[in-house]
């Protein structure tokens, strides 16, 4: 059975096929079959397109059950270092996965996908937002993530990019609850990601950064040393650089790195 878990404070892919015995031995021509509990802590960008991975990856590995623990890079760092138990971290930004390796929690990590930086207005846009130069209005009410978040980290880089001083009324502890403000129409605008807007099918509208002020998202993706299911862990970083994978992450906006 499949969960997800929400942090506080989200081929060449070991494809297994099972042997069409009906007895215990789970053995394959490949090796022993994949088998239970992988933990994934993600981003909360991923939310969407690793809900679509654990499907696949389960689909392909009918013994595992992944467990998806989403969530900010930097909140699900520190639970990482603090020794909470995680199989693989996947970050927004690549700061987070450096503390990791630091941190000896992980020995490396590759680049698996990018995103990029939009503008996200409530349906409508009735607050008439054009671009980065609002963020600098009183009138307005202006939500990003909070410091330290990637998506807090890069849109701040952003503006300041474009010169502009932001005057903000709240920062969220990651990109989905700001998405989920937008949304509802308790701000007038924030920055999230291109495929934070694409995932509400048009309930927030995206509005372009320019691209001398926008900012690559480059995510990485690593299975950590004291995974408790290092052969699963392996297999579904494995799976997330695939073709396969990778195909997944493009159908919800993310890009090839």
């Amino acid at each position: 059975m499949s969960r997800c878990r929400l942090a506080l404070p989200v081929a060449i892919v070991l494809t297994i096929a099972a042997c069409g015995s009906s007895t215990a031995d789970t053995t394959t021509t490949n090796g022993p079959a994949l088998q239970g509990e992988l933990l994934v802590s993600a981003a909360a960008s991923l939310t969407d397109a690793f809900g679509e991975m654990e499907t696949a990856f389960e689909t392909a590995n009918p013994g595992v059950d992944v467990v998806l623990n989403l969530g900010s890079s930097s909140s699900l760092r520190e639970q990482i270092l603090e020794g909470a138990p995680a199989d693989v971290f996947a970050s927004a930004n690549t700061s987070n996965m450096d503390q990791v390796i630091e941190g000896n929690a992980a020995t490396d990590s590759d680049i698996f996908t990018t995103n990029l930086l939009q503008i996200a207005v409530p349906e409508g846009n009735e607050a008439g937002v054009t671009g980065l130069d609002d963020f600098a209005n009183e009138d307005l009410l202006i939500g990003l993530c909070a410091e330290d978040v990637p998506c807090g980290d890069f849109a701040r880089q952003a503006l300041e990019n474009a010169g502009v001083t932001p005057s903000i009324d709240t920062n969220e502890p990651d990109v989905r609850a700001l998405l989920t403000k937008i949304e509802a129409g308790e701000l007038d605008a924030g920055i999230v990601y291109v495929t934070d807007v694409l995932s509400t099918g048009g309930a927030v509208e995206g509005i372009d950064i320019p691209t001398e002020d926008n900012v690559v998202a480059s995510y990485p993706i690593a299975a950590l040393t004291a995974a408790s299911n290092p052969d699963a862990a392996a297999a579904f970083v494995a799976f997330v650089l695939s073709d396969e994978g990778q195909a997944i992450l493009q159908d919800f906006g993310f890009t090839a790195p």
